[in-house]
């Protein structure tokens, strides 16, 4: 391919990209930024007058600051689902590639059956309120980090997969035990891998809207998805303030998207050389 013709196809993805993704943003922004009425049309039409901030303002303050609640709420489920992750899964990939004994394939089932088997609603409440943990943050980050620890160790076990494992018997050789091994030798290599689980796990988890209106009930216990209900009702939305909400809620992943999106290609393209 010639390179004018390459500049061609690589203006025309950009620039499809840039309608598909700047479009809906646009809308939501344009609408965030109208009155009650205005917002209440749906359209692209730009408001008569600009009243983003004070909507902004409006929002954190609804219901006694839901909003900044739910944001608390958010971040640290996001932060230890996180932490939970990086150790047991990098743990878990990094033992799943190297063990080449009968047990192999059981662990590598049991992995992928954590991507098969869909999760049990109403078995897991049940095993929560039996264990006294229902509607805690504990029971939520680690429902959270459970339904992402099988895609994790994946990345994790692939990565792993292009460390030599001359490597591991050297440590031995020197006298490394098997935590000294992992977390001085092989664990600072897995740092594209980590970025990579960080920023996409950190997304899901962040703007999760399920399993907390299931396991994480309560008013103080709202994250930023479920703050979405404040503003729509049966017999009235208020769609300027819904979509300000909107809007709030989703700066945190498009900064994360914004600063590690290389990181994400690399880690995980990392181990896609090796099985």
């Amino acid at each position: 391919m010639s390179k004018s013709k390459r500049l061609i196809s690589e203006l025309t993805g950009v620039f499809l990209a840039a309608v598909l993704f700047g479009i809906p943003f646009y809308f939501v922004i344009n609408n965030a930024s109208k009155n009650a009425q205005e917002a209440s049309l749906m359209n692209i039409k730009a408001p008569a007058e600009f009243l983003l901030f004070n909507n902004i303002s409006e929002v954190l303050a609804t219901n006694k600051g839901i909003v900044i609640t739910a944001f608390k709420n958010s971040f640290l489920i996001t932060i230890f689902s996180i932490m939970v992750l990086i150790l047991s899964c990098s743990m878990a990939g990094f033992v799943s590639q190297r063990r080449t004994d009968k047990a192999t394939p059981v662990i590598n089932f049991m992995i992928l059956a954590g991507l098969i088997i869909p999760p049990a609603i109403v078995p897991t409440i049940w095993l929560l309120m039996s264990l006294n943990i229902f509607k805690t943050m504990f029971s939520m980050v680690m429902i959270e980090a459970a339904l992402t620890m099988s895609f994790s160790t994946l990345l994790y076990k692939g990565f792993t997969a292009t460390i030599p494992r001359q490597i591991d018997e050297a440590a031995i050789v020197d006298g490394a035990g098997p935590l000294r091994l992992f977390f001085q030798i092989i664990f600072p290599l897995l740092k594209p891998t980590t970025a990579t689980v960080i920023v996409l796990s950190s997304v899901n988890i962040f703007n999760d809207f399920v399993n907390p209106l299931y396991f994480f009930p309560g008013g103080k216990n709202a994250t930023v998805q479920l703050t979405l209900y404040n503003f729509m009702s049966k017999y009235h939305s208020s769609w300027h303030l819904l979509f300000t909400d909107v809007l709030i809620i989703s700066i945190p992943p498009l900064i994360l998207f914004i600063f590690f999106n290389r990181k994400i290609i690399a880690g995980m393209s990392a181990g896609a050389i090796k099985g």
